[in-house]
């Protein structure tokens, strides 16, 4: 009897999956992922190619924690005999597991170092770790300030904010900046990121490249500003600036869209103020150049553009993988589960979620190289 109430248990909570399907997947507020167990409700796209079977452990950012879960959802739906386990432990992190060879693949918001690319030729024997973009998008800067709900900003502001340099919501530098708002007298609660992490590298490179004489630290994974309060993930710093009067932090626009947290406008120069939005990123995204060689498909971003409508704090996520060197057990699926999230298909998910698909010049390259792997 008990054994028929578990399974009677288990159709029911599959059956409510299957209605609620990826859009309740978006809203999740966690870190935790799903694994393979997520597909039961998935529709199967038609252009998967199952390859490989077991289970493949992959780490890394946690910007891409979103759209991760849909991608494995539709992919475990496909492939009941793979099961893909993301963790979405921060770039740092999931860039040392893949290192340490457990790991088949990682993802990152910042490309390989030199000597990251140097270390990993002993994982990937006979190659090394190549960097492939998967997912683009904006970092939104999200705020939580009683009484507005149209806030701009700018790099100088921003830098002054997340450095302690401005500390009150009415303060001046902020007043000229949005003069009709009613700008309380409330401190200002700045959240970073506690662990090694690609958004705050990210973030950090476009303060210091679009306000460098205010910003004076080095963009890094870790956070090097001065002061403020520090939160895990993604999910931990938007759970903050969601809980906390007077919050302000940095972290990927699905998460402002899920919480339902209000996002900073940028004024960059352009005509008007730039809000963080999937096609905004992307226009600032399509300016970016390969400085990557050979199959290594690094990018460098234009953080300072002032172009109408691009918005310039955008992040790429990459997928690292061996070029050459992977685990017999795992390459198949690993490039199985790669074509399918590089795909049209698999890109053509992303812009729902708060994500920018990659420019098609990109992800051509993306899926040629995803072929080669070996």
């Amino acid at each position: 009897m008990k054994l028929q109430r578990k399974n009677r248990v288990r159709a029911l909570a599959v059956g409510a999956l299957a209605v609620s399907g990826a859009l309740a997947l978006t809203a999740c507020g966690s870190d935790d992922t799903t694994g393979g167990s997520g597909g039961a409700g998935a529709a199967k796209p038609a252009n998967i190619k199952c390859e490989g079977k077991g289970k493949l452990l992959a780490s890394g950012s946690s910007a891409q924690k979103n759209a991760m879960d849909v991608w494995v959802q539709n992919y475990s739906g496909a492939c009941k005999d793979t099961e893909i386990n993301y963790q979405p432990t921060g770039s740092g992190a999931g860039v040392t597991t893949f290192l340490q060879g457990q790991t088949a693949f990682a993802g990152s918001d910042s490309a390989l170092k030199p000597e990251e690319v140097t270390k990993s030729k002993q994982v990937c024997k006979g190659g090394q770790a190549v960097d492939l973009p998967m997912v683009g998008g904006p970092i939104a800067v999200g705020y939580n300030v009683p009484g507005v709900d149209n806030l701009v900003l700018d790099a100088p502001t921003l830098a002054k904010i997340f450095d302690s340099k401005i500390t009150k919501w009415n303060d001046a530098a902020i007043k000229k900046l949005n003069p009709g708002a009613k700008l309380p007298d409330l401190k200002i609660q700045a959240f970073h990121r506690s662990d090694d992490s690609g958004t705050t590298d990210n973030f950090t490179k476009y303060l210091k490249g679009a306000a460098p004489g205010d910003w004076k630290h080095e963009p890094a994974k870790k956070w090097e500003g001065t002061g403020g309060q520090a939160a895990s993930g993604s999910a931990g710093v938007s759970s903050q600036v969601k809980q906390t009067s007077g919050a302000i932090s940095y972290f990927e626009l699905s998460y402002a869209t899920s919480g339902k947290i209000p996002t900073v406008k940028l004024n960059t120069g352009a005509k008007a103020p730039v809000e963080a939005t999937v096609d905004n990123a992307s226009k600032a995204i399509s300016e970016a150049k390969q400085v990557g060689k050979g199959n290594d498909l690094a990018l460098q971003l234009n953080y300072t553009t002032k172009a109408e409508g691009a918005y310039p704090i955008t992040l790429v996520t990459y997928e690292i993988a061996c070029d050459k060197g992977n685990k017999a057990e795992t390459l198949p699926a690993t490039k199985s589960f790669l074509t399918y999230v590089s795909s049209k298909d698999g890109q053509a998910a992303l812009k729902a979620l708060g994500y920018a698909p990659l420019p098609t010049e990109i992800a051509d390259k993306v899926r040629s190289t995803v072929k080669t792997l070996s």
